[in-house]
């Protein structure tokens, strides 16, 4: 949300540093994100000055150019070349001097030069409209009214308008601030908190509608309302004999600078209120409303309807309708139909100012997939109170603007109004959210200037009423949250001591086991990405998933998340997509999520963790490693995960992957128990292609919930590091070709459980130098006694041992070193 400085200080006396207005708007929740510059001519007209042209004659080398002196207040006149076929001398014309930057209505900025035309000194340039932005004329140079002062700036002259624009992430809950006024109305809270100067203290001053009027009864139209629950209150009125043109140059500059499009000035006054206080208006054409009646009514089903982008919707039951007595003119708070606008004919208009159900504009919204300025305020609620008030202010505006007179009373339906909330504050509440007492007289100032009432007072707390604009505030703990952000968080001291209980170290404790994992990736160059876990369907089918078990939303937020994901591979491609796009191909990625599905009717949700490794190993520097991670590369980091939370994953079934979306190429699947525990593997080049990924990716994808259950039970114990050393062993083995690593690995723990520390298989070959359906393995074992130094003896037991168990249980034939 963009808010302007110039605007701001329309209701508020102050005259802070911009920057001062930033921190102070953050330190209340309304977070500036940035700060922008705003001018109301590109460039702001800088190096540009109002000069008269003292003398002028024909360039001595050129049929259409004249040679002018001009004087721009300066010591000594300038030369300057000009094109213009109606300069003259006597003129008072617009002068860029050396050094000033132009902006033309087309092409590219330029900056004036000092420069021989035609081998004639120029020292400036004298303009033409096109030239610096302010028009389209290229017909010759502009020429000012005679008694325009020598000198003044261009900026001046056109009063260019300069700007500091906030640039606000406001959160959903605080709808209250999503106006001028709203923001204006916070930063006075703070202000009066922070001052101890009262008599210095801003006001916050409001726009009078006291001028209001009603001319006279000759355009009247009645309303109905059939659906009370949707639209609660409804106000409106008839304005006519308006004079449909461009606004004034005030009016575009404040939309301009909050990046909103100006279109007439009766669109552009009902967008003005609404920046303004917060509340949508709409303009309709009376002209347009047949029988003259407008009815507020919910759409039928299967109805066929028009909007202003000349899209034809097909409308569902909840949708709430404006239609006149024939047809439907609007989707009510979301968006106006094709007919019902303002256009350059429009004599008569209808000015719409109501309050809708924010439940009803959410869902019609999310249905048709429409946001406007206006159902994101509708649909997080609008203040029902304040309908009547910009109703009043943009009619008083369109009559200063357009001309017109006010046509017919007010109509104001509103059969079951909305009450103040009422919330009971006990200060004992307060104190134990706080975390320190805060004086009950700073409290109430607090309340005060936020317009928060207190009705009763008592010795434990207060009740207060809560102005109808806070739809957020509706319990105690929202009023210590109001009271928390004006007093200022920073202001609460933390305390000298701070307890915590000790984490359990049960293998239940699933967010403990999950911060270990995630310390180790990090530590390791992973960076942690949290994805949506709503979807597009056409995933599943590119995928060759199950699309019958996919999880469909009702009321999707888009086409791209009309599903929840039935795998975690297609978000990481698009986190990798997004950094290779910045220039950031280099990843290690991991994500814990979950999988949705659905079976028979019913739901199931799996859950995850992901790796996803592609580019180099390490980020460029001097002593990274810069060769390209490979398959093996993940593989170590799937082992050092199960190694690390204590997993014998060697006694695991090691087979192809099975992934459902047939994604992983020459992949491999660790299992336990017929379940897959991890799949890990390089994803196959044509579902890369999809993402324009060109570089390999590999990904691991542990199934969280069995891994859960594998973790043994064990107490943490701490032990001696091994005063005694390791000892190393290498063994060449033949073997049949469907014998897996795995299965040797088996063997040898079971043999010898306390010596044998770890088993490293170094080199597989297959070839030509053995027969035909074997292989050959080369592994190394580590042998170490925490008691005492092993001899060549017991090494030699050990081993013959193992020789003997391989060639018993695994057919093996041991090579000779």
């Amino acid at each position: 949300m963009k808010i302007s400085y110039n605007w701001l200080k329309q209701y508020l006396n102050i005259q802070l540093p911009a920057e001062e207005v930033s921190r102070l708007l953050t330190d209340c929740g309304l977070e500036v994100e940035g700060l922008e510059t705003f001018q109301s001519m590109k460039g702001g007209m800088q190096g540009l000055v109002v000069g008269e042209v003292m003398t002028c004659v024909k360039h001595p080398n050129a049929d259409k150019l004249s040679l002018t002196t001009v004087n721009v207040g300066a010591e000594s006149l300038l030369q300057i070349v000009c094109g213009g076929p109606n300069i003259a001398a006597g003129q008072k014309v617009v002068v860029a001097t050396v050094g000033a930057m132009l902006f033309p209505i087309e092409g590219e900025p330029f900056e004036i030069k000092k420069s021989k035309i035609r081998g004639e000194t120029s020292e400036g340039m004298i303009c033409a409209e096109d030239e610096i932005g302010l028009g389209q004329s290229h017909a010759g140079v502009i020429v000012l009214p005679t008694d325009t002062k020598v000198g003044t700036a261009a900026k001046e002259f056109y009063k260019v308008e300069e700007d500091v624009v906030f640039e606000i992430g406001l959160t959903p809950n605080r709808v209250d601030a999503a106006s001028h006024i709203g923001v204006a109305r916070d930063l006075l809270a703070v202000l009066h908190q922070q001052s101890s100067l009262d008599s210095r203290l801003p006001t916050l001053t409001l726009p009078l509608v006291d001028t209001f009027k009603v001319d006279n009864q000759t355009l009247k139209i009645s309303v109905e309302v059939k659906d009370t629950n949707a639209c609660p209150r409804y106000s409106g009125i008839t304005i006519s004999g308006v004079e449909v043109k461009e606004s004034p140059a005030w009016l575009k500059n404040k939309l301009k600078a909050i990046g909103v499009g100006t279109i007439n000035n009766i669109v552009d006054i009902t967008n003005y209120v609404l920046h303004e206080c917060g509340q949508p208006l709409h303009a309709f054409d009376a002209d347009e409303i047949n029988g003259k009646k407008v009815i507020v009514r919910p759409a039928k089903e299967g109805e066929k309807f028009v909007t202003l982008d000349k899209i034809e919707r097909t409308l569902i039951v909840t949708n709430l309708m404006i239609c006149n007595e024939d047809t439907s003119m609007c989707i009510a708070g979301v968006f106006g139909g094709i007919k019902s606008g303002i256009s350059e004919t429009t004599k008569n208009i209808f000015l719409e100012s109501a309050y809708f159900s924010p439940a009803s504009i959410r869902k019609t919204s999310r249905h048709h997939g429409l946001k406007t300025d206006a159902s994101f305020r509708f649909e997080r609620g609008t203040d029902p109170e304040i309908t009547l008030y910009a109703l009043k202010r943009a009619a008083i505006l369109i009559k200063e603007i357009a001309g017109g007179k006010i046509s017919s009373d007010i109509i104001d339906l509103y059969p079951n109004p909305i009450l103040p909330a009422i919330v009971q504050l006990h200060y004992k509440t307060l104190d134990q959210l706080v975390g320190e007492v805060i004086d009950r007289n700073t409290i109430k100032n607090i309340l005060q200037s936020l317009e928060i009432v207190i009705t009763k007072e008592e010795t434990d707390g207060i009740t207060l009423s809560i102005p109808t604009h806070k739809v957020d505030v509706t319990r105690d703990v929202d009023v210590v949250e109001e009271i928390l952000r004006i007093y200022g968080y920073n202001k609460i001291a933390s305390p000298a001591k701070l307890y915590s209980s000790l984490p359990s170290l049960a293998k239940t404790d699933r967010e403990k086991i999950q911060n270990i994992v995630s310390d180790y990736l990090c530590d390791n160059g992973f960076y942690e990405i949290m994805s949506n876990s709503l979807t597009k369907s056409g995933y599943s089918e590119l995928a060759a998933m199950n699309v019958s078990e996919n999880v469909i939303i009702i009321n999707p937020l888009s086409q791209d998340l009309d599903v929840m994901r039935q795998s975690m591979i297609y978000s990481g491609l698009e986190a990798i997509e997004y950094n290779r796009n910045r220039k950031n191909p280099d990843l290690k990625l991991f994500e814990f999520g979950k999988t949705y599905h659905q079976k028979e009717n019913r739901f199931k949700e799996i859950n995850h963790l992901t790796l996803f490794v592609t580019g180099k190993k390490q980020e460029s520097s001097w002593n990274g490693d810069q060769s390209s991670a490979d398959f093996f590369y993940l593989k170590s980091f799937v082992k050092n995960i199960l190694e690390r939370l204590g997993i014998n994953f060697h006694t695991s079934k090691l087979s192809e992957t099975p992934l459902q979306s047939e994604l992983i190429s020459s992949g491999l699947s660790i299992q336990t128990n017929e379940k897959n525990l991890v799949q890990y593997g390089p994803l196959k080049k044509y579902q890369l292609k999809k993402f324009d990924i060109t570089s390999d990716v590999f990904i691991a994808d542990f199934n969280w919930d069995v891994l859960m259950k594998l973790i043994p039970e064990k107490d943490l114990r701490v032990q001696e590091i091994p005063k005694f050393p390791q000892v190393r062993r290498d063994l060449s083995m033949v073997i049949d070709r469907s014998m897996s690593y795995a299965e040797i690995e088996s063997i040898a723990y079971k043999i010898e459980k306390n010596i044998l520390k770890e088993i490293h298989l170094f080199d597989v070959y297959e070839g030509d130098k053995i027969e035909s359906g074997k292989k050959s393995y080369a592994v190394t074992f580590i042998l170490q006694d925490e008691r005492q130094t092993l001899t060549e003896t017991q090494i030699d037991k050990i081993m013959n041992r193992l020789m003997e168990a391989f060639e018993k249980q695994a057919g093996a034939v041991i090579r000779k070193q």
